[in-house]
């Protein structure tokens, strides 16, 4: 399929919304389409799609990809399915106004557009590791935030789980499901199944082995079926099946499973286990005391004046990815801006990090136990690894960095400590001839920090951050991020993006509104 622009990028006057009454006209420019289609539909960049397609002028010409793109931020703006979006844009004047396509004489959308261009984006990041979706969505997002102002200086960042598709299974279900996709497969491929296997095949066993068991057969049923698993992948590899996705799974879940053909201590089966074997992909995490099976994405919001903001970074992972792992891999692509988390996404080291990219870190509090905050009085050398002077400003006879804990000792004065009112602060352990006191440098920028989170002006950024909060909630409950219809981490990516793009077009279009308001009463 050949590359295509699109060809009607500006309205024409002969154009089927030139046919409508002046009434009807009214309609579709006081709608979302109008802002839509002067905003958002001229700054989608189609030619980064290229790549996806063929130079050859014999090829069958592709549908323009900024139609598409298009098209895919409405879908998620209406809450739409692939089915129902194809079906609007073909009858509704609103939706092919906004994707300057009122001129042509049929829609170029089809039920299979929406899959077959995810299946391009999703074989292109496979063969490169570039995902073209999100640098759209990106490259929007900086074009938004000049139309909105602002200046990403003030940012802010937050997470939050995704339910994967699959539904949630038990260890049982997970390995009977695994060795039931394997048997499958080998009777498809006329490969002749043991009686004792057969069972594999009955639309009613699963129910016999899952949901009819009681507490105290599952013990015994789980040593069932890893045996069978165990025979199962012994006659896959017998038969030359043993390079299939099938098999590649069965070893998985045998490992992660059992030991010497007994079911493994669960507290031993760690939380990147198959979790569905339809959703290979998909992780455990708990988190907040709840037990979560999926995704996790990540989110950055550029701050402006009067509610503007936009997402201008985000990220997303298995749902094992830390809050910590985010700020670190952001941390490495930004510098000089303030950065707005709460305290799952601070440590020290990220602390030391983010002052090396001259990033101000602003968390909402300390993990852990907080430390005395005279010990932010602690001059040590740029290495880190010994004390210059003391809170009191005195000289330590010496110090010692311990290399295995990353604590120094200090040895200080026996009548320079005895004296010093901080010396209980400080944790000053009195000798017979001198004072140890231990100390390191996560201590010190740790004390550091906490005296900082006390300021004013640290306490009005830290409510800043409540807000995205709010961001993560809409995108759970406007745009379902819990009801992404695909498997797998890349594929279900895809979705994510599109709603972290429509959310940010929501969000322009809001504060146009707005102005235009404004403008009405003479603001």
């Amino acid at each position: 399929m050949a590359y295509r622009n699109n060809l009607s990028t500006q309205i024409s006057m002969d154009d089927s919304f030139e046919r409508l009454t002046e009434r009807q006209k009214k309609v579709v420019l006081k709608s979302w389409a109008k802002d839509f289609a002067d905003y958002v539909f001229p700054s989608i960049n189609s030619d980064a799609f290229r790549v996806l397609y063929s130079n050859s002028n014999a090829s069958r010409p592709s549908v323009p990809a900024n139609y598409i793109i298009g098209a895919m931020i409405i879908k998620e703006l209406l809450g739409l399915t692939d089915d129902e979006t194809v079906d609007m844009i073909q009858v509704d004047v609103r939706a092919q106004y906004a994707l300057h396509s009122t001129s042509l004489e049929e829609q170029p959308i089809s039920d299979l557009t929406f899959s077959r261009f995810r299946e391009r984006l999703y074989n292109y990041e496979m063969e490169t590791g570039i995902d073209l979706l999100k640098e759209e969505m990106n490259h929007l997002s900086d074009v938004f935030c000049r139309y909105l102002n602002i200046n990403r200086r003030v940012k802010r960042m937050d997470s939050l789980m995704v339910a994967m598709h699959a539904k949630s299974m038990g260890r049982l279900e997970i390995l009977y499901t695994t060795v039931e996709k394997c048997i499958k497969l080998l009777t498809k491929e006329n490969v002749v199944i043991p009686d004792e296997m057969k069972h594999y095949l009955d639309n009613d066993d699963l129910n016999e082995v899952i949901y009819y068991a009681k507490g105290e057969d599952i013990e015994p049923r789980l040593i069932k079926v890893i045996r069978e698993a165990e025979e199962t992948k012994k006659l896959m590899e017998e038969k030359g099946f043993d390079d299939t996705t099938e098999y590649k799974l069965l070893i998985r879940v045998i490992k992660e499973q059992s030991e010497n053909g007994k079911p493994r201590n669960k507290k031993y089966i760690h939380s990147d286990s198959l979790q569905n074997p339809n959703d290979p992909d998909a992780t455990y995490r708990r988190k907040a005391g709840k037990d979560h099976k999926g995704y996790v994405g990540n989110g950055v919001e550029a701050i402006g004046e009067e509610g503007a903001s936009q997402i201008v970074d985000f990220d997303y992972e298995q749902n094992i990815h830390s809050d910590k792992s985010f700020c670190e891999k952001y941390l490495e692509n930004n510098t000089e801006e303030t950065m707005i988390a709460d305290d799952a996404y601070g440590s020290a080291d990220l602390q030391k990090k983010a002052e090396e990219k001259n990033i101000n870190l602003v968390t909402t509090s300390l993990v852990g136990k907080e430390p005395e905050k005279e010990m932010a009085g602690f001059e040590l050398n740029e290495e880190g690894t010994a004390v210059i002077k003391c809170p009191a400003g005195k000289t330590p006879e010496k110090s010692t960095y311990e290399t295995s804990n990353g604590m120094i000792r200090v040895k200080m004065s026996l009548h320079d400590c005895g004296q010093c009112p901080l010396k209980d602060k400080c944790h000053a352990q009195m000798q017979k001839k001198s004072a140890i006191v231990m100390v390191s440098e996560k201590m010190v920028m740790r004390a550091k920090y906490l005296i900082k989170l006390g300021t004013e002006e640290y306490r009005e950024l830290s409510r800043k951050r409540n807000a995205i909060e709010g961001i993560m909630s809409v995108l759970r409950r406007r745009y379902h991020i819990d009801d992404i219809p695909v498997f797998g981490l890349k594929r279900s990516k895809q979705f994510f993006t599109m709603k972290i793009g429509a959310f940010n077009v929501a969000k322009l279009l809001k504060h146009i509104g707005e102005v235009k308001e404004l403008a009405a009463l003479g603001a």
